[in-house]
Protein backbone atom coordinates (compact mmCIF):
# COMPACT_ATOMS: atom_id res chain seq x y z
CA UNK A 1 0.00 0.00 0.00
CA UNK A 2 1.28 3.87 -0.52
CA UNK A 3 0.02 4.42 2.58
CA UNK A 4 -3.39 6.58 2.11
CA UNK A 5 -6.23 4.92 4.38
CA UNK A 6 -9.84 4.79 3.10
CA UNK A 7 -10.69 7.15 5.73
CA UNK A 8 -7.82 9.52 4.28
CA UNK A 9 -9.73 9.09 0.93
CA UNK A 10 -13.16 9.91 1.61
CA UNK A 11 -11.72 12.85 3.70
CA UNK A 12 -9.93 13.93 0.98
CA UNK A 13 -12.90 14.38 -1.12
CA UNK A 14 -16.07 16.90 -1.13
CA UNK A 15 -18.95 14.89 -0.02
CA UNK A 16 -21.61 17.43 -1.16
CA UNK A 17 -22.24 19.53 -4.28
CA UNK A 18 -23.71 16.99 -7.25
CA UNK A 19 -27.01 16.13 -6.64
CA UNK A 20 -26.25 15.21 -3.22
CA UNK A 21 -24.06 13.49 -4.17
CA UNK A 22 -19.41 14.43 -3.97
CA UNK A 23 -18.66 16.49 -6.20
CA UNK A 24 -16.05 14.05 -7.69
CA UNK A 25 -19.10 12.28 -9.22
CA UNK A 26 -19.27 15.46 -11.67
CA UNK A 27 -15.97 15.06 -12.92
CA UNK A 28 -16.45 10.96 -13.45
CA UNK A 29 -19.69 11.33 -15.00
CA UNK A 30 -18.67 14.04 -17.68
CA UNK A 31 -15.42 12.18 -18.66
CA UNK A 32 -17.12 8.45 -19.38
CA UNK A 33 -20.17 10.91 -20.90
CA UNK A 34 -17.76 12.10 -23.71
CA UNK A 35 -15.54 9.01 -23.68
CA UNK A 36 -19.16 6.78 -24.31
CA UNK A 37 -19.65 9.47 -27.29
CA UNK A 38 -16.71 8.55 -28.94
CA UNK A 39 -17.42 5.25 -28.37
CA UNK A 40 -20.52 4.85 -28.94
CA UNK A 41 -20.51 6.33 -31.98
CA UNK A 42 -17.83 5.10 -33.53
CA UNK A 43 -19.35 1.47 -32.93
CA UNK A 44 -23.32 2.85 -34.54
CA UNK A 45 -21.32 3.15 -38.23
CA UNK A 46 -18.47 0.41 -38.06
CA UNK A 47 -20.33 -2.61 -38.93
CA UNK A 48 -22.19 -0.38 -41.37
CA UNK A 49 -18.71 0.59 -42.34
CA UNK A 50 -17.37 -2.67 -42.91
CA UNK A 51 -19.90 -4.37 -44.95
CA UNK A 52 -20.97 -1.56 -47.25
CA UNK A 53 -19.35 -1.38 -50.51
CA UNK A 54 -16.20 0.50 -51.23
CA UNK A 55 -17.64 2.84 -53.69
CA UNK A 56 -20.29 3.64 -50.73
CA UNK A 57 -16.86 4.16 -48.38
CA UNK A 58 -17.23 1.13 -46.83
CA UNK A 59 -14.45 -1.69 -47.07
CA UNK A 60 -16.56 -4.46 -48.67
CA UNK A 61 -16.48 -7.07 -46.05
CA UNK A 62 -18.68 -10.52 -45.64
CA UNK A 63 -21.66 -9.35 -43.46
CA UNK A 64 -21.02 -12.58 -41.45
CA UNK A 65 -17.18 -11.32 -41.22
CA UNK A 66 -18.16 -7.92 -40.31
CA UNK A 67 -20.43 -9.61 -37.55
CA UNK A 68 -17.63 -11.68 -35.83
CA UNK A 69 -15.33 -9.00 -35.86
CA UNK A 70 -17.68 -6.34 -34.61
CA UNK A 71 -18.25 -9.06 -31.95
CA UNK A 72 -14.56 -9.22 -31.19
CA UNK A 73 -13.78 -6.01 -31.24
CA UNK A 74 -16.29 -5.48 -28.39
CA UNK A 75 -14.39 -8.53 -26.48
CA UNK A 76 -11.23 -7.44 -26.75
CA UNK A 77 -12.70 -3.96 -25.67
CA UNK A 78 -13.64 -5.04 -22.20
CA UNK A 79 -10.78 -8.10 -22.00
CA UNK A 80 -8.51 -5.43 -22.12
CA UNK A 81 -9.99 -3.95 -19.02
CA UNK A 82 -7.14 -7.00 -17.30
CA UNK A 83 -4.23 -4.53 -18.36
CA UNK A 84 -5.92 -1.50 -17.03
CA UNK A 85 -6.39 -3.07 -13.93
CA UNK A 86 -3.60 -4.30 -13.54
CA UNK A 87 -1.16 -1.00 -13.94
CA UNK A 88 -3.95 0.80 -11.75
CA UNK A 89 -2.99 -1.67 -8.69
CA UNK A 90 0.48 -1.98 -9.26
CA UNK A 91 2.24 1.05 -11.32
CA UNK A 92 -0.13 4.27 -11.65
CA UNK A 93 -3.32 3.86 -9.55
CA UNK A 94 -6.41 4.63 -11.13
CA UNK A 95 -6.97 8.37 -12.16
CA UNK A 96 -3.19 8.31 -13.70
CA UNK A 97 -4.60 4.77 -15.81
CA UNK A 98 -7.73 6.89 -16.79
CA UNK A 99 -5.50 9.43 -18.29
CA UNK A 100 -3.16 7.92 -20.70
CA UNK A 101 -5.62 5.96 -21.59
CA UNK A 102 -8.09 8.72 -22.60
CA UNK A 103 -4.90 9.92 -25.08
CA UNK A 104 -4.55 6.09 -26.63
CA UNK A 105 -8.57 6.15 -27.43
CA UNK A 106 -8.71 9.56 -28.82
CA UNK A 107 -5.42 8.64 -31.57
CA UNK A 108 -7.56 5.59 -32.31
CA UNK A 109 -10.67 7.39 -33.34
CA UNK A 110 -8.31 9.75 -35.29
CA UNK A 111 -6.73 7.01 -37.65
CA UNK A 112 -10.14 6.04 -38.55
CA UNK A 113 -11.00 9.31 -39.18
CA UNK A 114 -8.73 9.18 -42.51
CA UNK A 115 -8.85 6.69 -45.54
CA UNK A 116 -6.69 3.81 -44.77
CA UNK A 117 -8.51 0.61 -45.72
CA UNK A 118 -8.40 -2.36 -43.41
CA UNK A 119 -5.13 -1.53 -42.15
CA UNK A 120 -6.29 1.72 -40.21
CA UNK A 121 -9.33 0.03 -39.38
CA UNK A 122 -7.24 -2.83 -37.26
CA UNK A 123 -4.27 -0.20 -36.16
CA UNK A 124 -7.37 1.88 -34.71
CA UNK A 125 -9.03 -1.06 -33.22
CA UNK A 126 -5.53 -1.93 -31.14
CA UNK A 127 -5.41 1.59 -30.11
CA UNK A 128 -9.11 1.88 -29.12
CA UNK A 129 -8.69 -1.94 -27.31
CA UNK A 130 -5.86 -0.80 -25.58
CA UNK A 131 -7.38 2.60 -24.40
CA UNK A 132 -10.30 1.63 -23.30
CA UNK A 133 -8.75 -1.33 -20.95
CA UNK A 134 -7.14 1.35 -19.25
CA UNK A 135 -9.25 4.05 -18.93
CA UNK A 136 -13.36 2.19 -18.16
CA UNK A 137 -12.68 0.32 -15.42
CA UNK A 138 -10.59 2.24 -13.37
CA UNK A 139 -13.39 4.93 -13.83
CA UNK A 140 -15.65 2.93 -12.36
CA UNK A 141 -13.14 2.08 -9.67
CA UNK A 142 -12.86 5.89 -8.98
CA UNK A 143 -16.60 6.17 -8.34
CA UNK A 144 -16.13 3.52 -5.69
CA UNK A 145 -13.62 5.78 -3.88
CA UNK A 146 -15.76 8.62 -3.31
CA UNK A 147 -18.25 6.25 -0.99
CA UNK A 148 -17.79 4.43 2.07
CA UNK A 149 -18.98 0.60 1.86
CA UNK A 150 -21.97 1.30 4.20
CA UNK A 151 -22.62 4.53 2.53
CA UNK A 152 -26.58 4.32 1.28
CA UNK A 153 -26.18 6.75 -1.14
CA UNK A 154 -23.69 3.80 -3.10
CA UNK A 155 -26.36 2.39 -5.47
CA UNK A 156 -27.60 5.31 -6.56
CA UNK A 157 -24.71 7.31 -6.98
CA UNK A 158 -23.78 4.55 -9.67
CA UNK A 159 -27.06 5.03 -11.14
CA UNK A 160 -26.42 8.24 -11.85
CA UNK A 161 -22.67 7.54 -13.29
CA UNK A 162 -24.70 5.01 -15.34
CA UNK A 163 -26.87 7.50 -17.03
CA UNK A 164 -24.34 9.47 -17.75
CA UNK A 165 -22.81 6.90 -19.72
CA UNK A 166 -26.32 7.00 -21.67
CA UNK A 167 -26.33 10.43 -22.20
CA UNK A 168 -23.14 10.30 -24.25
CA UNK A 169 -24.18 7.07 -25.86
CA UNK A 170 -27.68 8.19 -26.75
CA UNK A 171 -26.67 11.74 -28.53
CA UNK A 172 -23.47 9.90 -30.26
CA UNK A 173 -25.39 7.42 -32.59
CA UNK A 174 -27.76 10.34 -33.99
CA UNK A 175 -24.50 13.15 -34.36
CA UNK A 176 -21.92 10.83 -35.49
CA UNK A 177 -24.12 8.07 -37.17
CA UNK A 178 -26.36 10.65 -39.33
CA UNK A 179 -22.91 12.04 -40.33
CA UNK A 180 -21.40 9.13 -40.83
CA UNK A 181 -24.32 7.13 -42.99
CA UNK A 182 -25.23 10.70 -44.61
CA UNK A 183 -22.14 12.02 -45.18
CA UNK A 184 -18.80 10.40 -44.62
CA UNK A 185 -17.82 8.14 -42.53
CA UNK A 186 -14.59 9.29 -41.56
CA UNK A 187 -15.83 12.58 -41.09
CA UNK A 188 -18.48 10.79 -38.44
CA UNK A 189 -15.19 9.27 -36.92
CA UNK A 190 -13.50 12.47 -37.08
CA UNK A 191 -16.36 13.47 -34.46
CA UNK A 192 -15.36 10.41 -31.93
CA UNK A 193 -12.16 11.66 -31.50
CA UNK A 194 -13.12 15.13 -30.72
CA UNK A 195 -15.74 13.69 -28.09
CA UNK A 196 -12.68 12.08 -26.16
CA UNK A 197 -10.34 14.95 -26.70
CA UNK A 198 -13.47 16.61 -24.27
CA UNK A 199 -13.69 14.13 -22.13
CA UNK A 200 -10.25 14.45 -21.65
CA UNK A 201 -9.89 18.24 -20.75
CA UNK A 202 -13.23 18.01 -18.17
CA UNK A 203 -10.87 15.10 -16.57
CA UNK A 204 -7.75 17.26 -16.06
CA UNK A 205 -9.32 20.58 -15.21
CA UNK A 206 -11.23 19.30 -12.59
CA UNK A 207 -9.53 16.19 -11.13
CA UNK A 208 -7.35 18.12 -8.49
CA UNK A 209 -10.18 20.01 -7.14
CA UNK A 210 -12.91 17.52 -7.03
CA UNK A 211 -11.49 14.08 -6.51
CA UNK A 212 -8.87 14.63 -4.05
CA UNK A 213 -7.07 11.07 -3.16
CA UNK A 214 -9.67 8.47 -4.66
CA UNK A 215 -8.14 6.96 -7.30
CA UNK A 216 -4.71 7.69 -6.35
CA UNK A 217 -3.86 4.21 -4.25
CA UNK A 218 -1.25 1.72 -5.91
CA UNK A 219 -2.56 -1.18 -3.54
CA UNK A 220 -0.36 -3.25 -4.76
CA UNK A 221 3.06 -1.86 -5.86
CA UNK A 222 5.48 -3.37 -7.70
CA UNK A 223 8.91 -3.15 -6.07
CA UNK A 224 12.40 -2.46 -8.01
CA UNK A 225 12.93 -6.07 -8.38
CA UNK A 226 9.85 -6.76 -9.58
CA UNK A 227 9.87 -3.86 -11.72
CA UNK A 228 12.69 -4.97 -13.26
CA UNK A 229 11.24 -9.12 -13.58
CA UNK A 230 7.99 -7.82 -15.27
CA UNK A 231 9.88 -5.21 -18.11
CA UNK A 232 11.95 -8.55 -18.69
CA UNK A 233 8.83 -10.91 -19.38
CA UNK A 234 6.62 -8.09 -21.35
CA UNK A 235 9.89 -7.35 -23.59
CA UNK A 236 9.98 -10.92 -24.10
CA UNK A 237 6.17 -11.20 -24.45
CA UNK A 238 6.28 -9.06 -27.19
CA UNK A 239 9.40 -10.66 -29.08
CA UNK A 240 7.61 -13.98 -28.85
CA UNK A 241 3.92 -12.52 -30.18
CA UNK A 242 5.53 -10.81 -32.80
CA UNK A 243 7.54 -13.70 -33.85
CA UNK A 244 4.33 -16.02 -33.87
CA UNK A 245 2.35 -13.83 -35.65
CA UNK A 246 4.88 -12.94 -38.49
CA UNK A 247 5.32 -17.25 -38.60
CA UNK A 248 0.98 -17.33 -38.77
CA UNK A 249 0.64 -14.77 -41.06
CA UNK A 250 3.55 -15.91 -43.39
CA UNK A 251 2.13 -19.68 -43.34
CA UNK A 252 -1.61 -18.73 -44.25
CA UNK A 253 -2.70 -19.41 -40.62
CA UNK A 254 -3.46 -16.10 -39.08
CA UNK A 255 -7.10 -15.48 -40.92
CA UNK A 256 -9.40 -13.76 -39.24
CA UNK A 257 -11.64 -16.55 -38.70
CA UNK A 258 -8.59 -18.16 -36.51
CA UNK A 259 -8.45 -15.23 -34.86
CA UNK A 260 -11.93 -15.32 -33.90
CA UNK A 261 -11.67 -18.55 -32.50
CA UNK A 262 -9.02 -18.14 -30.16
CA UNK A 263 -10.47 -15.07 -28.58
CA UNK A 264 -13.82 -16.97 -28.43
CA UNK A 265 -11.44 -19.38 -25.91
CA UNK A 266 -9.49 -16.57 -24.43
CA UNK A 267 -13.17 -15.49 -23.54
CA UNK A 268 -14.06 -18.09 -21.07
CA UNK A 269 -9.98 -19.30 -20.13
CA UNK A 270 -9.09 -15.70 -18.80
CA UNK A 271 -11.61 -15.17 -15.94
CA UNK A 272 -11.12 -18.90 -15.01
CA UNK A 273 -7.70 -17.79 -14.41
CA UNK A 274 -8.30 -14.77 -13.03
CA UNK A 275 -10.89 -16.51 -10.40
CA UNK A 276 -7.78 -18.78 -9.07
CA UNK A 277 -5.32 -16.70 -9.10
CA UNK A 278 -7.44 -14.02 -7.20
CA UNK A 279 -8.74 -16.93 -4.67
CA UNK A 280 -5.07 -18.73 -4.35
CA UNK A 281 -3.50 -15.98 -3.29
CA UNK A 282 -1.92 -15.12 0.54
CA UNK A 283 -3.01 -11.84 -0.09
CA UNK A 284 -7.05 -13.06 0.03
CA UNK A 285 -8.82 -13.00 3.44
CA UNK A 286 -11.10 -16.28 4.07
CA UNK A 287 -13.74 -13.90 4.05
CA UNK A 288 -12.69 -12.50 0.43
CA UNK A 289 -12.41 -15.89 -0.37
CA UNK A 290 -16.07 -16.10 0.48
CA UNK A 291 -17.08 -13.45 -1.69
CA UNK A 292 -15.19 -14.69 -4.63
CA UNK A 293 -17.38 -17.43 -4.36
CA UNK A 294 -21.02 -15.51 -4.60
CA UNK A 295 -18.98 -13.37 -7.46
CA UNK A 296 -19.11 -17.33 -9.52
CA UNK A 297 -22.62 -17.49 -10.05
CA UNK A 298 -23.08 -13.66 -10.77
CA UNK A 299 -20.34 -13.34 -12.93
CA UNK A 300 -22.26 -16.64 -15.39
CA UNK A 301 -25.04 -14.45 -15.14
CA UNK A 302 -24.02 -10.99 -16.44
CA UNK A 303 -22.19 -12.68 -19.31
CA UNK A 304 -25.60 -14.48 -20.16
CA UNK A 305 -27.32 -11.13 -19.92
CA UNK A 306 -24.61 -9.20 -21.95
CA UNK A 307 -24.27 -11.97 -24.67
CA UNK A 308 -28.28 -10.78 -25.54
CA UNK A 309 -27.72 -6.23 -25.03
CA UNK A 310 -24.61 -6.11 -26.95
CA UNK A 311 -26.05 -8.30 -30.33
CA UNK A 312 -27.96 -4.71 -29.85
CA UNK A 313 -24.73 -3.32 -32.01
CA UNK A 314 -24.64 -6.47 -34.02
CA UNK A 315 -27.46 -8.51 -34.57
CA UNK A 316 -29.91 -6.06 -34.01
CA UNK A 317 -27.92 -3.30 -36.24
CA UNK A 318 -27.96 -5.87 -39.10
CA UNK A 319 -32.20 -6.46 -38.48
CA UNK A 320 -32.32 -2.04 -38.48
CA UNK A 321 -30.29 -1.52 -41.61
CA UNK A 322 -32.40 -4.81 -43.76
CA UNK A 323 -35.24 -6.11 -41.84
CA UNK A 324 -36.65 -3.07 -40.49
CA UNK A 325 -39.11 0.27 -42.82
CA UNK A 326 -36.97 2.67 -41.64
CA UNK A 327 -39.58 5.63 -41.71
CA UNK A 328 -42.45 6.29 -39.28
CA UNK A 329 -44.89 9.27 -39.55
CA UNK A 330 -43.24 10.31 -42.45
CA UNK A 331 -39.87 10.41 -41.05
CA UNK A 332 -37.00 8.73 -42.51
CA UNK A 333 -35.16 6.89 -40.33
CA UNK A 334 -31.08 6.29 -40.41
CA UNK A 335 -30.44 2.73 -39.45
CA UNK A 336 -27.71 3.81 -37.14
CA UNK A 337 -30.58 5.93 -35.00
CA UNK A 338 -31.56 2.13 -33.23
CA UNK A 339 -28.57 2.57 -31.25
CA UNK A 340 -29.41 5.50 -29.45
CA UNK A 341 -32.84 3.61 -27.73
CA UNK A 342 -30.85 1.75 -25.37
CA UNK A 343 -29.00 4.84 -23.95
CA UNK A 344 -32.58 6.76 -24.10
CA UNK A 345 -34.52 4.30 -21.92
CA UNK A 346 -31.92 4.29 -19.46
CA UNK A 347 -31.22 8.22 -19.54
CA UNK A 348 -35.72 8.32 -18.15
CA UNK A 349 -35.31 4.66 -16.22
CA UNK A 350 -32.06 5.49 -14.17
CA UNK A 351 -33.23 7.43 -12.08
CA UNK A 352 -36.73 5.43 -10.86
CA UNK A 353 -34.01 2.83 -10.87
CA UNK A 354 -31.73 5.22 -8.54
CA UNK A 355 -34.77 6.53 -6.43
CA UNK A 356 -36.24 3.09 -6.10
CA UNK A 357 -32.79 1.31 -4.33
CA UNK A 358 -32.49 4.78 -2.33
CA UNK A 359 -35.97 4.58 -1.46
CA UNK A 360 -36.18 0.46 -0.10
CA UNK A 361 -32.82 1.01 1.27
CA UNK A 362 -32.37 -2.08 3.76
CA UNK A 363 -35.57 -3.57 1.95
CA UNK A 364 -34.72 -3.77 -1.57
CA UNK A 365 -33.57 -7.41 -3.34
CA UNK A 366 -30.57 -8.58 -2.80
CA UNK A 367 -27.90 -8.85 -5.36
CA UNK A 368 -28.57 -12.43 -6.74
CA UNK A 369 -32.13 -11.01 -7.45
CA UNK A 370 -31.65 -8.21 -9.34
CA UNK A 371 -29.17 -10.17 -11.69
CA UNK A 372 -32.33 -12.83 -11.94
CA UNK A 373 -34.81 -10.06 -12.76
CA UNK A 374 -31.68 -8.46 -15.45
CA UNK A 375 -31.94 -11.95 -17.30
CA UNK A 376 -35.73 -12.83 -16.85
CA UNK A 377 -36.14 -9.19 -19.16
CA UNK A 378 -32.92 -9.48 -21.18
CA UNK A 379 -34.89 -12.96 -22.35
CA UNK A 380 -37.73 -11.57 -22.89
CA UNK A 381 -36.22 -8.61 -25.31
CA UNK A 382 -35.24 -11.63 -27.97
CA UNK A 383 -38.58 -13.31 -27.23
CA UNK A 384 -40.48 -10.86 -28.58
CA UNK A 385 -38.22 -10.76 -31.62
CA UNK A 386 -40.01 -14.25 -32.53
CA UNK A 387 -43.37 -12.54 -33.17
CA UNK A 388 -42.94 -10.66 -36.48
CA UNK A 389 -41.37 -13.29 -38.00
CA UNK A 390 -44.03 -15.33 -36.96
CA UNK A 391 -47.02 -13.33 -38.24
CA UNK A 392 -45.54 -12.04 -41.55
CA UNK A 393 -42.91 -14.32 -42.16
CA UNK A 394 -39.25 -12.94 -42.94
CA UNK A 395 -39.23 -12.03 -46.56
CA UNK A 396 -40.98 -8.38 -45.50
CA UNK A 397 -40.06 -5.53 -43.61
CA UNK A 398 -41.01 -5.32 -40.20
CA UNK A 399 -42.42 -2.16 -38.58
CA UNK A 400 -39.44 -0.37 -36.41
CA UNK A 401 -42.05 -0.35 -33.20
CA UNK A 402 -40.64 -3.75 -32.50
CA UNK A 403 -37.35 -3.22 -32.25
CA UNK A 404 -38.34 -0.20 -29.60
CA UNK A 405 -40.04 -2.99 -27.36
CA UNK A 406 -37.00 -4.99 -27.12
CA UNK A 407 -34.10 -2.35 -26.78
CA UNK A 408 -36.88 -0.93 -23.86
CA UNK A 409 -36.88 -4.99 -22.42
CA UNK A 410 -33.37 -5.32 -22.29
CA UNK A 411 -33.02 -1.70 -20.52
CA UNK A 412 -35.41 -2.56 -18.11
CA UNK A 413 -33.18 -6.15 -17.16
CA UNK A 414 -30.27 -3.81 -18.08
CA UNK A 415 -31.10 -1.29 -14.59
CA UNK A 416 -31.34 -4.36 -12.43
CA UNK A 417 -27.80 -6.05 -13.24
CA UNK A 418 -25.47 -3.46 -14.70
CA UNK A 419 -25.26 -0.72 -12.29
CA UNK A 420 -26.05 -2.93 -9.27
CA UNK A 421 -23.10 -5.25 -11.03
CA UNK A 422 -20.76 -2.34 -10.90
CA UNK A 423 -21.43 -1.62 -7.12
CA UNK A 424 -21.33 -4.65 -5.80
CA UNK A 425 -18.32 -5.85 -7.67
CA UNK A 426 -16.13 -3.12 -5.40
CA UNK A 427 -17.80 -4.03 -2.31
CA UNK A 428 -17.03 -7.86 -3.27
CA UNK A 429 -13.33 -7.19 -4.50
CA UNK A 430 -10.29 -8.49 -2.46
CA UNK A 431 -8.41 -5.37 -1.98
CA UNK A 432 -5.31 -6.09 -2.74
CA UNK A 433 -7.31 -6.66 -6.46
CA UNK A 434 -9.41 -3.83 -6.19
CA UNK A 435 -9.14 -2.07 -9.31
CA UNK A 436 -8.42 -6.06 -10.74
CA UNK A 437 -11.77 -6.93 -10.07
CA UNK A 438 -13.31 -4.47 -11.23
CA UNK A 439 -11.83 -5.35 -14.89
CA UNK A 440 -12.98 -8.72 -13.64
CA UNK A 441 -16.82 -7.39 -13.93
CA UNK A 442 -16.07 -6.11 -17.23
CA UNK A 443 -14.62 -9.47 -18.54
CA UNK A 444 -18.47 -10.58 -18.21
CA UNK A 445 -19.10 -8.59 -21.32
CA UNK A 446 -15.73 -9.25 -22.63
CA UNK A 447 -16.33 -13.34 -22.29
CA UNK A 448 -19.88 -12.54 -23.69
CA UNK A 449 -19.04 -11.08 -26.79
CA UNK A 450 -16.18 -13.46 -27.19
CA UNK A 451 -18.81 -16.06 -27.57
CA UNK A 452 -21.13 -13.62 -29.40
CA UNK A 453 -18.34 -13.99 -32.08
CA UNK A 454 -19.12 -17.49 -33.06
CA UNK A 455 -22.97 -17.35 -32.05
CA UNK A 456 -24.08 -14.08 -34.64
CA UNK A 457 -22.94 -16.07 -37.61
CA UNK A 458 -25.71 -18.82 -37.46
CA UNK A 459 -28.29 -15.51 -37.74
CA UNK A 460 -30.03 -14.82 -41.00
CA UNK A 461 -33.66 -13.98 -41.73
CA UNK A 462 -34.35 -17.81 -41.87
CA UNK A 463 -33.35 -18.61 -38.41
CA UNK A 464 -34.57 -15.91 -36.82
CA UNK A 465 -37.48 -17.63 -34.64
CA UNK A 466 -35.04 -20.22 -33.52
CA UNK A 467 -32.12 -18.29 -33.07
CA UNK A 468 -34.09 -15.46 -30.97
CA UNK A 469 -36.25 -18.06 -29.03
CA UNK A 470 -32.84 -20.31 -28.02
CA UNK A 471 -31.27 -17.35 -26.91
CA UNK A 472 -33.98 -16.01 -25.02
CA UNK A 473 -35.24 -19.03 -23.31
CA UNK A 474 -31.55 -19.91 -22.64
CA UNK A 475 -31.85 -16.08 -20.42
CA UNK A 476 -34.63 -17.08 -18.46
CA UNK A 477 -34.12 -20.33 -17.52
CA UNK A 478 -31.07 -19.24 -15.77
CA UNK A 479 -32.95 -16.48 -14.24
CA UNK A 480 -34.86 -18.88 -12.67
CA UNK A 481 -31.76 -20.98 -11.55
CA UNK A 482 -30.31 -17.87 -9.67
CA UNK A 483 -33.11 -17.07 -8.06
CA UNK A 484 -33.25 -20.32 -6.47
CA UNK A 485 -29.77 -19.98 -5.70
CA UNK A 486 -29.75 -16.56 -4.35
CA UNK A 487 -29.90 -17.34 -0.26
CA UNK A 488 -27.09 -19.41 -0.80
CA UNK A 489 -25.03 -17.06 -2.59
CA UNK A 490 -26.17 -13.96 -0.04
CA UNK A 491 -24.57 -16.19 2.34
CA UNK A 492 -21.45 -16.32 0.86
CA UNK A 493 -21.22 -12.79 0.15
CA UNK A 494 -20.83 -12.17 3.94
CA UNK A 495 -22.43 -9.38 4.89
CA UNK A 496 -22.36 -7.58 1.79
CA UNK A 497 -26.14 -6.91 -0.09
Amino acid sequence: MNGKSKQEILESVPQKGFFGHPKGLFTLFFTEFWERFSYYGMRAILLFYMYNEVSNGGLGLDEGTAASIMAIYGSLVYMSGIIGGWIADRLLGSTGTVFYGGILIMLGHVALSFPGGVQALFVSMFLIVIGTGLLKPNVSSVVGDLYSPTDNRRDSGFSIFYMGINLGAFIAPLIVGTVGQSYNFHLGFGIAAVGMLAGLLVFVATKRKYLGLAGTNVPNPLSKTERKIVAGRVGIGAIIVGLLGAASSYLGILTIANFVFLISILGVVIPTIYFIVMYKSPKTTETEQSRLLAYIPLFVAAMMFWAIQEQGSVILARYADQRTELSSFGIELQSSWFQSLNPLFIIFLAPLFAWIWLKWGDRQPSTPKKFAFGLFFAGLSFLVMIVPAVINGTASLVSPWWLVLSFFLVVLGELCLSPVGLSSTTKLAPVAFSAQTMSLWFLTNASAQAINAQIVKFYSPDSEIVYFGIIGGASILLGVLLLALSPLIQRLMRGVN
